[in-house]
């Protein structure tokens, strides 16, 4: 017969439980041992450069205490303690519809779109220190006050961070594509990230999502397809010649040539929210397909 555990106490604290989709797990002497005890599951990005230099050392200090959101961490400087959670109408000082765009980069897309958009209030979640601080400097430059930046890996903030359901839209638009197959499961959008989203968001709101990989975008759709939460607004639409997969097939230029059309479709129309930013411009210079779903909270 085993033995009956010791009950937990200061003494002999639970053991934290292994999380599925990499967000945090509760505070143990076990947990802070090490961050490797600290994700079961790749992350979708590896830390880089961190430090800030000139105007981006500059606008951090003068205005991070104002616009980036000050979170409490759980192990490793991009964690957010699973006890905190934000209050966005304390931090913009009104309730309005917020908008959460995941991987902001140097906040190109979620600034001018927060400047086309006063009646929303923006939340632009990165990883990258020089992204978050550029971020500020364009926030700065285009004197608004709603937008604000967090330093903190997604599904956390998706997780434990948002309260459910206060969310209207979540952007995800050119993640890290890890497009070689010993990659692949570092990416960002899988079955394990929908729920996360679902989570936060309101009944009838919308995840978008743009990638310029071919392969990333079939799964993008694909795991939208296969979560209960929710509905493609596209659906069976650009099938066929129209699809923009089609196209990719075609070209070739980012997979193995076919002539097979996409018969699913399901692609949304690009973005009109979406500036085009560098990034994309790359992706066009070098002749890959911009793809773009929608789906819509249950």
């Amino acid at each position: 017969m085993s033995e009956t555990p010791a009950p937990a106490s200061p003494e002999n604290p639970p053991k934290a439980p292994r999380s599925q989709d990499g967000t945090a797990r509760p505070v143990t002497p076990g947990s802070q041992a090490a961050e490797g005890t600290y994700r079961t599951q790749p992350v979708s990005f590896v830390r880089r450069g961190t430090r800030l230099q000139g105007r981006r050392q500059k606008a951090w200090d003068d205005h991070a205490a104002t616009l980036a959101v000050d979170v409490p961490r759980h192990i490793a400087d991009t964690s957010v303690h699973p006890e905190y959670v934000f209050d966005a109408a304390a931090e913009f000082g009104r309730t309005a519809p917020l908008v959460v765009e995941i991987g902001s980069g140097l906040g190109e897309a979620v600034v001018h779109a927060a400047k086309e958009s006063p009646d929303k209030d923006f939340l632009a979640v990165e990883v990258y220190t020089p992204g978050l601080a550029q971020t500020i400097q364009k926030i700065v430059a285009a004197e608004i006050g709603n937008v604000r930046v967090v330093q903190a890996n997604a599904p956390e903030v998706l997780g434990t961070m948002l309260p459910a359901g206060t969310v209207s839209e979540v952007w995800v638009f050119f993640p890290d594509p890890w497009h070689k197959t010993k990659h692949n499961k570092r990416r960002m959008v899988k079955d394990s990230f929908a729920p996360l989203v679902s989570r936060v968001l309101a009944p009838g709101g919308l995840w978008r999502l743009a990638t310029d990989w071919s392969a990333y975008a079939e799964q993008m759709r694909a795991v939208g397809a296969a979560s209960p939460d929710f509905e493609n607004v596209h659906d069976g639409e650009r099938a066929g010649s129209a699809s923009p997969l089609t196209q990719a097939r075609l070209t070739g230029v980012d997979r193995e040539q076919s002539d097979e059309p996409d018969i699913e479709g399901g692609w949304a129309p690009r973005f009109d929210g979406r500036i085009l930013t560098s990034f994309e411009n790359k992706a066009h210079k070098a002749g890959r397909v911009i793809f773009d779903l929608t789906f819509r909270r249950r």
